[in-house]
């Protein structure tokens, strides 16, 4: 584990929510909301209203900027976010995890949680200096973010179709360079 559980859970929600911004937006229904409550372990508040969905969509491109900020800048935003939501940092046990941080209360809407435990991991990344773990898929034709925790940072691609279609693409290459030499 590259960073500690909570960390981890946090920078693969906002990965996910600014992937989910991508072409074509997968994050379009309440449900949708709902899953990504669900898939990320989130816990508190949930209105499961239009309202909600919008903030939280609203979220994609504040946190694609500090996920890709440098070491340099990222920690003036995370400075900035933690301080426009008043967050308080304290230690917090529940539903089977042990002792992790939380900086809002349980019942913040969820665009706020969100924001907040992005920027409470981003601190994790600038203190480990660990910024090449977060980058733009490799694939020319996205724009989605990776997040690489594997052990020898091979990671290049936001996700298994990006991936499948490098692969495809550079087999094909391959293949018709030794046809034609």
């Amino acid at each position: 584990m590259v960073f500690a559980h909570d960390t981890e859970n946090s920078l693969l929600a906002a990965v996910d929510l600014v992937n989910a911004e991508e072409p074509p937006s997968t994050m379009t229904t309440v449900a949708d909301l709902e899953a990504f409550y669900a898939r990320h372990g989130y816990t508190g508040r949930l209105d499961r209203t239009t309202h909600e969905l919008a903030r939280v969509r609203a979220l994609a491109p504040r946190l694609r900027g500090l996920l890709l900020a440098d070491r340099d800048h990222a920690p003036g935003l995370v400075n900035e976010l933690l301080a426009q939501e008043h967050a308080i940092p304290r230690l917090v046990r529940h539903a089977g995890q042990d002792w992790h941080l939380h900086a809002v209360a349980a019942d913040a809407p969820l665009d706020t949680r969100i924001v907040v435990e992005t920027a409470m991991a981003m601190i994790d990344v600038v203190r480990a200096d660990e910024h090449s773990r977060l980058a733009v898929c490799a694939d020319a034709d996205c724009d989605g973010l990776v997040l690489d925790l594997s052990r020898n940072r091979s990671r290049r691609y936001c996700s298994v179709a990006c991936t499948n279609r490098n692969a495809q693409a550079a087999l094909r290459a391959r293949r018709a360079g030794a046809a034609a030499g």
